[in-house]
């Protein structure tokens, strides 16, 4: 029974998936049933009526038969094959056939694709045929307008187009015979190579106004604007010749001669109608002209700066000629009361030796200006360079000058330092001796004598004759250094005994209750009598944390009132 019911199962599965697949299959035969009517019903041949509004006459009729021969293929074989491909397909899906139902189905959707290809093609080719001869009614009769005032513009304006009329009149001349073209292909019903024709029209017909336009205003160039702005770089040229000035660098006499022969060559150019050559070409020629007229004024505008600035040069190199001798001098004088380096006492000679230089320079370009045999612009250009010299040179012995004279007051506060710190080396000291400590260590000892001995090199180097005032900020700076660090440990120390002595008044309250503070505190007053005040603090502190902890930061708290109170007093 177990598996007579499996069998059953297994055929009640499979009858039921057969029935799922039929159906499947047959809604797919439907689709494709539908699909084919829509091709079978489309009004193909309505639109094809289309045509007999055109003249049926050569590539319209061919067309027409074409497209008409090309339906009937798909209505009479087409179709026909698809209505028995869906009958077999179905008679195999009765059978339960469903992978030949499915290689069938797949032919059917192939044929019904050709069907649709080739309606489209019949669609598209017709409404390209008729939309060509809409467009070509419409846009021929532009062009004729258009061809027209081409006409008249050039019988109107004959003179504007000068040597260029003859091409330009053969041009208007071979766009007629497309006009008589076209109407031939039209009424032969050629509609699409008319089509073409319209196309080649206009774009011909766009060259022909851009000539018309652009013709006229490069003829002007050639023979009016350029020429006149070559007589005027002639005349400005010979002018300023006869003004002393010098211009043969510019080459400008050989520029304007092969110009003027240039010019010849781009109106003949210009009359085979070579726009895309001669507008390029025109362009840079006048940038070219412009380029003249920028360095003419270049030329003259340097003129009166060299008139204007030149003997101001000299009147600058003089008195910086005199100022540097004079520091020279001060220099020799300064070397005897302080030292200079090497490099230091040659910026004087150097500056002497440079303006000489410049002296030269100045000389050469004058003669330069009296021969009239240089450009100004080069004069210029040379004197700008000469004037940066004076003013650098000028500002260097400004600087050394004022660097002299400041040595005198570089020692004067050299002095006043060394006496402040002397006086800060005196008052540690003081502070030292008034304080209430035992003694003073050995290693302050020493600090102190080293600091007297940075005083006395300070002293020492003020001494010296030559003064070295680089040596003597050194050695201040030294000085003070170790002064400063002196007076700072000395300000620690006796803050340190102040400490030591008020947690040892503070710990006494303990030591009868406390073995370990008592010991702590002995140590501590040991300590403070050989003059080791680090380590009497910290026995102290340690014997005040162990008898009570947090008193140390109130102790602190006190001295330091007590240590502002004294330096206020």
């Amino acid at each position: 029974m177990k598996y007579i019911i499996i069998i059953v199962i297994v055929l009640l599965a499979l009858f039921f998936v057969g029935l799922f697949t039929r159906r499947k299959h047959t809604a797919i035969i439907q689709r494709l049933e539908n699909e084919k009517m829509q091709i079978q019903h489309y009004p193909i041949f309505e639109e094809l009526t289309k045509v007999k509004a055109l003249n049926m006459n050569g590539q319209t009729e061919e067309m027409f038969e074409h497209w008409r021969n090309m339906w009937t293929e798909v209505i009479d074989v087409h179709v026909i094959k698809i209505d028995s491909m869906l009958f077999d397909a179905e008679e195999y899906i009765d059978r339960f056939k469903f992978k030949k139902a499915t290689h069938v189905e797949r032919e059917i959707e192939q044929y019904i694709e050709k069907c649709e290809q080739s309606k489209n093609q019949i669609i598209h080719e017709l409404d390209e045929l008729i939309g060509s001869e809409e467009k070509n009614r419409i846009e021929i009769e532009q062009l004729k307008e258009q061809y027209r005032s081409a006409r008249k513009t050039l019988l109107a304006h004959q003179y504007s187009f000068g040597p260029a009329l003859s091409s330009l009149e053969k041009l208007v001349e071979q766009i007629t015979p497309k006009f008589d073209e076209f109407v031939n292909l039209t009424q032969e019903g050629n509609y699409l190579q008319a089509r073409e024709i319209v196309l080649a029209l206009n774009s011909e017909s766009q060259n022909l106004f851009h000539l018309l336009n652009e013709v006229p205003t490069l003829l002007t160039e050639i023979q009016t604007k350029i020429p006149n702005a070559i007589h005027e770089l002639r005349n400005g040229q010979r002018e300023m010749e006869e003004q002393s000035f010098y211009l043969r660098h510019l080459e400008l006499t050989e520029y304007l001669d092969k110009l003027e022969a240039e010019l010849e060559t781009l109106k003949k150019q210009l009359a085979n109608l070579e726009v895309s050559i001669v507008a390029p070409r025109i362009e840079e020629i006048n940038d070219e002209i412009e380029h003249y007229y920028d360095l003419l004024e270049k030329e003259v505008l340097a003129k009166n700066y060299v008139d204007k600035n030149c003997d101001h040069t000299f009147t600058s190199l003089n008195e910086v000629l005199k100022v540097t001798k004079e520091v020279s001098n001060e220099t020799v004088y300064v070397q005897n009361s302080y030292h200079l380096s090497e490099k230091e006492a040659e910026i004087p000679k150097l500056g002497l030796k440079q303006l000489e230089v410049i002296q030269k320079r100045y000389e050469l370009l004058v003669s330069r200006v009296r021969e009239e045999k240089s450009a100004y612009s080069s004069l210029q250009e040379e004197l700008i360079e000469i004037s940066e010299e004076i003013e650098r040179i000028k500002d260097e012995q400004e600087q050394f000058s004022n660097r002299l004279k400041n040595l005198r007051i570089d020692e004067n506060k050299a002095r006043a330092q060394l006496d402040s710190l002397r006086k800060l080396l005196q008052d540690t000291d003081r502070q030292l001796n008034k304080a209430n400590i035992p003694g003073i260590p050995e290693e302050m000892d020493a600090r102190i004598e080293e600091a007297e001995e940075q005083l006395f090199i300070v002293m020492q180097s003020l001494q010296e004759v030559p003064l070295n005032m680089h040596l003597v900020h050194s050695n201040l700076q030294n000085a003070e250094k170790c002064i400063q660090e002196v007076n700072s440990h000395a300000k620690e120390m006796i803050e340190n005994v102040m400490l030591i002595e008020r947690m040892i008044q503070y710990g006494n309250r303990y030591r009868a209750t406390n073995q370990r503070v008592h010991q702590l505190l002995l140590d501590a007053e040991e300590a403070f009598h050989q003059y080791r005040y680090i380590k009497a603090l910290e026995d102290a502190a340690a014997a005040v944390e162990a008898a009570e902890p947090g008193a140390i930061k109130r102790i602190e708290e006190l001295v330091q009132e007590e240590m502002y109170e004294k330096s206020q007093s």
